[in-house]
């Protein structure tokens, strides 16, 4: 999957958690895009069975898509602390590049990072 896809459903799944529902308008506000651009992004994820669309325009993830956005979603998390806490970066600046890293990043080195910090909390 392509890092705008990733983008999307990471986006859906926090939106949902906000605000209960999401729909394109959301999307478009919540990533700064344009409405066409998420009309093509959504009809690209549910052709690849990562979200629902119903008849009133609101998205669901499908199983599928729920995993997906939740290991996209625990790599921002686990990248942002890791960051923050051990690299001492700003917060601002550990998102930005969080999101950017969590992408790219190997498997991995994202479950080494993640347990080295499981390693440190529990110390």
């Amino acid at each position: 999957m392509y890092e705008s896809g990733e983008m999307y459903l990471e986006t859906i799944l926090i939106l949902r958690k906000r605000n209960g529902q999401v729909r394109s308008i959301d999307i478009a506000r919540e990533l700064k895009v344009s409405k066409p651009s998420v009309s093509r992004a959504v009809g690209i994820l549910k052709d690849e069975d990562f979200i629902l669309v119903d008849t009133n325009g609101y998205i669901e993830l499908t199983e599928k898509g729920k995993e997906k956005a939740k290991d996209i979603y625990e790599k921002h998390k686990v990248l942002t602390t890791f960051l923050v806490d051990i690299i001492k970066i700003s917060p601002e600046i550990a998102e930005e590049d969080a999101c950017r890293i969590e992408h790219i990043i190997s498997d991995d080195t994202f479950q080494g990072i993640k347990k080295y910090l499981e390693d440190k909390l529990d110390k």
